[in-house]
């Protein structure tokens, strides 16, 4: 027998890499309107990520260390059966753009499809984030040189900072 969903479980999935102030955004939102909230760290084998698993594992947990009703999860594999894995009702996204509204509906339709009994909840980004994405906060990492990390502080969460920089540093020695 198949057990029931939470309907006050709401699952974030993403990549995160990097996290960025816009996904902890969502985070933070997610969780005032969730009991429980589990932010899945999607593996990609097809992608070559700048962290490693473990590496956004990490970080991903000290930024949310704050918030005490959400916990934090790497997977592979479908998003959806990740959701129901996590016993949520609800897959939390993002959406910052026309381009992701595009892509979002798309795969919303998929996933109902998949998982008719998982609800797809979207956040639209706040102002001050709907414009960052990973490529913009890699970009400032690699060329921002002098005051990198004061460049990126209006990106990504602090815990991220340093190791943007030196993820950057290694590649150019």
């Amino acid at each position: 027998m198949v057990s029931a969903l939470d309907a006050k479980h709401a699952v974030y999935v993403g990549s995160f890499d990097p996290m960025s102030l816009g996904h902890e955004d969502i985070v933070r939102r997610g969780a005032a309107m969730y009991e429980r909230v589990t932010v899945g760290i999607g593996i990609n084998p097809e992608k070559r990520p700048l962290f490693s698993c473990e590496e956004r594992l990490e970080l991903v947990r000290m930024v949310l260390a704050p918030y005490k009703n959400v916990s934090i999860e790497s997977f592979d594999g479908l998003a959806v059966d990740f959701v129901r894995r996590c016993k949520g009702a609800l897959m939390l996204r993002g959406l910052r753009t026309l381009t992701d509204i595009e892509m979002e509906f798309t795969t919303c339709l998929a996933n109902r499809v998949l998982a008719p009994d998982i609800e797809t909840v979207f956040l639209m980004a706040g102002e001050k984030y709907a414009h960052i994405s990973s490529t913009l906060i890699k970009q400032i990492a690699q060329m921002g040189h002098h005051n990198s990390a004061e460049k990126l502080r209006a990106f990504v969460p602090e815990p991220f900072i340093q190791p943007l920089i030196d993820k950057f540093a290694r590649r150019t020695q």
